[in-house]
């Protein structure tokens, strides 16, 4: 298994990358304890991964996933949405027990 993405996701992450000046670094992709169900998603840029990262590459991008992170995020496929209450990366992640209302909060 591992950590995918989506033509459209890819996409914008490359658009964000060239608006901020940031292509060649990859993106972090992270569980943070909190949010309604109690755990949330977090993804940022990064330049590069640490020894103990798990990485993958998808259509170009550059993933960074941490150990602990990982566990719960094996399989999670990210998209990119947009809609009438606003447009986000949405995560597809298969270990989800449940979810909230806002979508970016989980259980596993």
């Amino acid at each position: 298994m591992s950590i995918s993405i989506t033509p459209k996701a890819a996409e914008k992450v490359v658009e964000i990358a060239t608006a901020e000046d940031l292509i060649g670094q990859g993106l972090r992709l992270r569980v943070i304890g909190g949010g309604c169900a109690g755990f949330s998603y977090d993804l940022y840029f990064e330049d590069k991964p640490t020894d103990l990262d798990e990485t993958f590459e998808d259509k170009g991008i550059k993933l960074y996933v941490d150990p602990l992170s990982y566990q719960y995020l094996d399989g999670t496929e990210i998209d990119y949405v947009e809609g009438l209450h606003g447009s986000g990366f949405k995560f597809s992640n298969p270990n989800v027990k449940s979810t909230c209302g806002c979508g970016s909060s989980f259980n596993a």
